[in-house]
């Protein structure tokens, strides 16, 4: 969907036509989806969470304004929600329960020789992304998942964007300490190939 489309889908929105909403729901469903999941680890409270978002933007759309990509915005509303979520999940075990990943589950020093076994790379990277902080995991999420940058992150997490940097560093150094710096190069490449969107 084009920006120009979208902006004219939230402007029916307003005026309280309920299809121009759901064809923003159908717009970005997926990819919310996929970010929340990754947040909260849980599928169910993931389609809550999601539900919830689409809930609060749909109510609060007169508050949105068109300075900014919808998607920094609804992000937001999700965001937060993820956290409050994470937040009842503390106060009731403790701790949140993240899936710990073993070093032995892959051998670092094994070149990848197959589109398999690079699929199985990227899934055990993105499986230690859930032993991050939320703000570290959300901002290594919106960078480089949704491809947003530091400034629009920062304004999602509410916070300045030198922060965002240093989430995403800091990041980037217990991913390395969790993988291992021969599997962490495949996450590399990624911060390597993004370094003007660091800067």
């Amino acid at each position: 969907m084009t920006r120009r489309e979208e902006l004219k889908l939230i402007g029916r929105a307003k005026r309280g036509h309920a299809d121009a909403f759901r064809g923003i729901v159908d717009a970005y469903k997926d990819r919310l989806a996929a970010f929340v999941c990754r947040m909260v680890r849980n599928h169910h409270e993931a389609e809550d969470i999601c539900q919830n978002a689409f809930i609060k933007a749909y109510q609060s759309l007169e508050s949105y304004s068109d300075k900014y990509a919808f998607s920094t915005w609804l992000f937001t509303i999700a965001y937060r929600l993820s956290l409050n979520t994470l937040r009842k999940r503390r106060a009731l075990s403790g701790e949140i329960d993240f899936s710990r990943i073993g070093s032995s589950e892959a051998d670092a020093s094994l070149k990848l020789a197959s589109s398999e076994e690079a699929g199985r790379l990227r899934e055990l990277i993105w499986s230690a992304v859930g032993e991050l902080t939320p703000p570290q995991k959300s901002a290594v999420l919106l960078f480089y998942r949704e491809g947003k940058s530091c400034q629009e992150i920062g304004l999602v997490l509410g916070i300045p964007a030198v922060t965002v940097k240093s989430h995403l560093h800091r990041a980037r150094e217990k991913l390395r300490t969790l993988l291992g710096s021969d599997m962490a190069a495949e996450f590399g490449a990624c911060e390597r190939g993004s370094d003007s969107r660091l800067a």
